[in-house]
């Protein structure tokens, strides 16, 4: 995506943000809650992914980028409604940062679902001074559950 202002749930594009331990609450608390993590296939591999285990779910992983090219990936919806086929339900997306996420979020609800949250921070976080992510914000930040490769 060349569009560095992704829609905010204030121009109703998508049901809102949540912080990680936000999601990670609405996860306990409601079964029918899916999380989607939209990132790469290679940041599923080598970075890592949420561990929904204790709490008996799995994380959904559809990339919103295909990787190395970074195009939109074109069975984005189709993908999505195999691992989330409730529209009801709520569905909190994931990526590195929370902006791709924030495009699934909307492209989901255009979709016609109708509960869609970004979460804010994404599994990474924020870039610190140096550079680096995974100090500043996120889910794993919020020592959340999380697996790798």
């Amino acid at each position: 995506m060349n569009d560095p202002t992704p829609p905010k749930a204030e121009d109703g594009a998508y049901a809102g943000d949540k912080t990680p331990k936000d999601c990670w609450e609405v996860l306990q608390q409601d079964n029918h809650a899916v999380l989607v993590d939209v990132r790469t296939d290679a940041e599923f591999s080598y970075v890592g992914v949420p561990d929904l285990s204790s709490l008996g779910k799995e994380t959904k992983l559809v990339s919103w980028l295909l990787f190395p090219g970074n195009q939109i990936n074109p069975e984005f919806l189709s993908q999505l409604a195999i691992a989330a086929p409730d529209q009801e339900a709520r569905v909190l997306f994931l990526c590195r940062s929370g902006v791709r996420s924030r495009y699934a979020a909307a492209a989901a609800t255009a979709a016609g679902y109708h509960r869609c949250y970004n979460i804010l921070e994404g599994f990474e976080g924020d870039r610190n001074s140096a550079g680096h992510r995974s100090s500043m914000g996120g889910w794993k930040v919020a020592r959340l559950p999380w697996i790798q490769g």
